[in-house]
Formats: C-alpha cells, sequence, structure tokens
C-alpha cells in the first residue's frame, strides 16, 4: 500500500511539473498583468510529500 501510496506522489509531481511547463506562456501574461498563477505551491507541495514518504 505505501508503494501505490509514493508512486501515486511521484506521478502526480511529474503531472504538475508538466502542466506547469505547459502553463508558463500563460503564467507569464497573466503576471504581466499583475495576477500570479499558483502552480509553484502545488507543485513544491507534492515535491515535499514525495520525499517524506520516500
Amino acid at each position: 500500500m505505501e508503494r501505490l501510496y509514493r508512486t501515486t506522489l511521484f506521478a502526480l509531481y511529474q503531472l504538475t511539473l508538466l502542466v506547469g511547463i505547459m502553463l508558463m506562456p500563460v503564467a507569464l501574461v497573466t503576471q504581466r498583468l499583475g495576477f500570479r498563477l499558483p502552480i509553484d505551491r502545488a507543485v513544491l507541495s507534492l515535491k515535499e510529500s514525495y520525499e517524506h514518504a520516500r
């Protein structure tokens, strides 16, 4: 069960990295407009969770 949990966390972490890369142009435009996308918090949170589960 723990291995499934770690694998799921790793997959979610990789997926958020991919989404973050894909949203980079949108994030740059929204930053110029004064709004910031919180994708960095999601990536860091999943990274910490994955490292804690190892």
